[in-house]
Formats: structure tokens, C-alpha cells, sequence
């Protein structure tokens, strides 16, 4: 052990009378664990947050839309292959997207219908994993109703597991879809009103989907809005979910006008930046929780300075030099912040690790798109909580330690 680490280690070690001092110490290290262990648990949880959101709406949304300025797109063929001969390009579908009215024997419900083409959209969005009653293939299963011929086959639709129950429904039962596409009649214009099978239950854990959406086979949903051949657009995956916008800017030139290219970035660049300033503030907020605790450990250095007047004045007399006085005092004050740091990270991933296995705070889903509060502790984000509290902790023994060396032994042994 260096004279400096040992000089240290004597003066956290406070004898019986400067018991104040070594309270101060223990306060001190307490405020930057409580701080470190505040700011790995918050940036944790807005960083679970963001990926736990970001995975959610990859997992029920393609990665890129091709859409026409001039509305529904009647001949997507050469759209598809053009996606197809597209580098990075996992997989293609053309879908259909419409809204309509939904009526159960409890009440009724507006929703978003999504067309999906069932040998394709398992390569884009795999709905099929978030059934959790009855299944994709049995969209293509008849109903069969005696009473009126045209009604023996009921096309079937998947819902939202939320909307499902504001209609009190389960599969197997039918439901009624009023869509807004009118017929004209010699008295009036009627809505289109068709009979649908309920062929299962989507429960993908994200409220506004479960209570909003219901999916049906392509060629069914053409048939109730009356769409022809016609599709609302082509849906695509990509391979690498973060170079999307290199892939949408090559699709863009490659059919130009009348179709326009979003991607999953540019849907929800609104969401993840408002996450990213929300993470960002909060780790500035509570960085001044470790402040606060660097001020204690400057005060505690300084009364232990004021404390230490006289040893500090014989070790100068006997040779110690202005820049071991400095390096003992340095060494304190950063014992001090480096033992609150580990105890901080330590009680924050503990917190994280709690809350990661067994889910302990739960979150109203009709609020929140998630059922309980997602954490995800990163590398990066701990390594950058860690050195942010060890700089501030370390500027703050500075003072302190200057005005150590800057002790004369002589004037201090004559009047201390």
C-alpha cells in the first residue's frame, strides 16, 4: 500500500471523537448510491420502454409501405416484383386497410380492418403468434348457415382481444361489419352489411391494437369494401430494421410518382424522439441528485481538513510533498464516491433484475401499451452513469485537496 492509500484509509477510519465526521462519510456515500441506483433504474426503464415499444410495433407493423397518391392501387403486380428485386427486401405482401363498424351481441365498435394475403404476410408481419384463440387458417373456414344460401360462407375475421370483449364475442360466433361503402337503393343509400365469422382472438399485449384492429384474408376484404382486384398497398420487411430508410429512399426512385414509400422510422419518428428527450432530461435531473451528494463529500473533506490541520503540517515536516497531501485527500473523497457508485449500480440492477423476472410494478394497459414497467439495463448507459458520477464526485475533492497542500506546516504547528 502506497503512504498516500494508507494516510486515506486512517482518515475514513475516524477515531471515537471525530465520530462527526465519520457520519458525514457514511451520508456521503449514501447519496451517490441512492443517486446511481435513481439513475440506473430510470434510464433502465425508459430504455425497456423504448425497445419493449419498438419491438411491439415491428412485431404488428411492416417495415415500409408503398401507397398511391391517387388512392387504392389497382394493378400491384409490378409494385411486388419491383419490391422483390430490391436488395434487402425480406419479404412482400400487398394488404388492404379500411375502416368499418362492428356489431356483437353486447354493442358495437368502430375498428380498423386489415386484409392480409395469407401466403405472403407470415413473411412481413406474423399476426399468427399473437393468436391466442382459434387460428389464422381458420379465416378461410365456412360457416355454414341453412337458412339463406348467400350467407353459407361467412368470411372470417381476427380481433383484437380488447375489442373482442367491448363486443362480447369469442370465436365460433358472428358478429356484423357495416362498412362505410354505400349502395344506392330506390328510397336510400344503404352501408354495406355483411355477416363475419369470429375465427379467433389477437392478443398482442398493446392495447391500442387489441382494442382497435381486426384482420381478414385478402380477398375477403376486397370483397366486403367492394375493391375489385384493387389493394391499398404493398407491405414489405426488410433485413436490417435500422438501414429501412436507404431501402425506402431506392424504392422511391425505382417507381416514382404516383407512389410514396414511408418506413416504421419515419410512422413513429414523433414517438422514440419524445422517448429519447424523456430518457435524456431525466438523466440530467437526477445527475444533480449525485451533485448534491459531491457537495456532501466536499464539506465532509473540508471539516476533516480543518480536523486534520496538524497531521498534515508533520507530515509536510517530514518531507511529504504538496502533491502527496493532494493524492490523500483525493484518494478520500474518491473512495468515498467510488464505494457509493458500486453500491448504486449494484442496488439498481438488483431493482432492475427484480422487476425484469417477476414484473412486481404492474401498469394499467388501457393507459400504458404495456401491462407491467419494462426495464432493459444497457452497457453503455451504466459505463456513462458510472463515469458521470465518479467526474462529479471527483471535481468535488478538489477544492478540498488544494487547500490541503496549500497548508504552511510552519504557521499551522505555530498557531494550530
Amino acid at each position: 500500500m502506497g503512504f498516500e492509500s494508507f494516510v486515506s484509509g486512517r482518515y475514513l477510519r475516524a477515531k471515537r471523537s471525530e465520530a462527526f465526521i465519520s457520519i458525514n462519510t457514511f451520508i456521503s456515500t449514501c447519496g451517490v448510491l441512492v443517486g446511481v441506483m435513481a439513475l440506473v433504474v430510470v434510464v433502465a426503464v425508459m430504455t425497456g420502454a423504448e425497445q419493449k415499444m419498438r419491438s411491439m410495433i415491428l412485431g404488428l407493423s411492416p417495415h415500409l409501405m408503398v401507397l398511391s397518391h391517387t388512392g387504392n392501387v389497382e394493378d400491384y403486380g409490378p409494385i411486388v416484383e419491383a419490391l422483390e428485386n430490391t436488395p434487402g427486401i425480406a419479404g412482400v405482401a400487398p394488404f388492404v386497410q379500411e375502416h368499418a363498424l362492428l356489431r356483437g351481441p353486447r354493442t358495437s365498435a368502430g375498428a380498423v380492418i386489415r386484409g392480409m394475403d395469407l401466403h405472403r404476410s407470415n413473411q412481413v408481419v406474423d399476426i399468427g403468434r399473437f393468436v391466442s384463440w382459434g387460428s389464422v387458417e381458420d379465416l378461410k373456414k365456412p360457416a355454414l348457415d341453412g337458412q339463406d344460401k348467400e350467407e353459407s360462407f361467412r368470411p372470417g375475421i381476427l380481433l383484437g382481444s380488447v375489442l373482442a370483449t367491448t363486443l362480447g364475442v369469442r370465436p365460433g360466433d358472428t358478429i356484423t361489419l357495416v362498412t362505410p361503402k354505400t349502395t344506392l337503393t330506390p328510397f336510400m343509400a344503404m352501408p354495406g352489411i355483411r355477416r363475419i365469422a369470429v375465427a379467433g382472438i389477437v392478443d398482442s399485449g398493446w392495447y391500442e391494437y387489441d382494442a382497435g384492429f381486426a384482420w381478414m384474408e385478402l380477398s375477403d376484404a376486397q370483397a366486403v369494401f367492394r375493391m375489385g382486384d384493387a389493394v391499398t398497398g404493398v407491405e414489405a420487411s426488410v433485413r436490417d430494421i435500422y438501414g429501412v430508410g436507404d431501402v425506402r429512399r431506392h424504392i422511391q426512385r425505382v417507381l416514382g410518382l404516383p407512389y410514396w414509400v414511408q418506413d416504421w422510422i419515419q410512422l413513429n419518428s414523433g414517438l422514440f424522439k419524445a422517448l429519447e428527450l424523456e430518457k435524456l432530461a431525466m438523466f440530467v435531473l437526477l445527475l444533480f441528485i449525485v451533485m448534491v451528494a459531491a457537495l456532501n463529500i466536499a464539506s465532509t473533506l473540508i471539516m476533516t481538513v480543518m480536523e486534520k490541520k496538524k497531521d498534515i503540517a508533520v507530515l509536510k515536516a517530514m518531507g511529504a510533498t504538496r502533491r502527496s497531501i493532494l493524492k490523500i485527500f483525493i484518494h478520500n473523497g474518491m473512495t468515498i464516491g467510488i464505494t457509493g457508485t458500486a453500491l448504486g449500480v449494484s442496488a439498481g440492477s438488483i431493482l432492475c433484475y427484480i422487476q425484469d423476472r417477476y414484473g412486481v410494478v404492474r401498469l394499467d394497459p388501457t393507459v400504458y401499451p404495456f401491462g407491467e414497467l419494462p426495464v432493459s439495463m444497457e452497457l453503455l448507459d451504466v459505463s456513462v452513469i458510472a463515469g458521470a458520477a465518479l467526474l462529479i464526485c471527483f471535481l468535488a475533492t478538489l477544492y478540498p485537496a488544494w487547500q490541503a497542500s496549500r497548508l504552511d506546516p510552519v504557521e499551522t504547528i505555530r498557531y494550530g
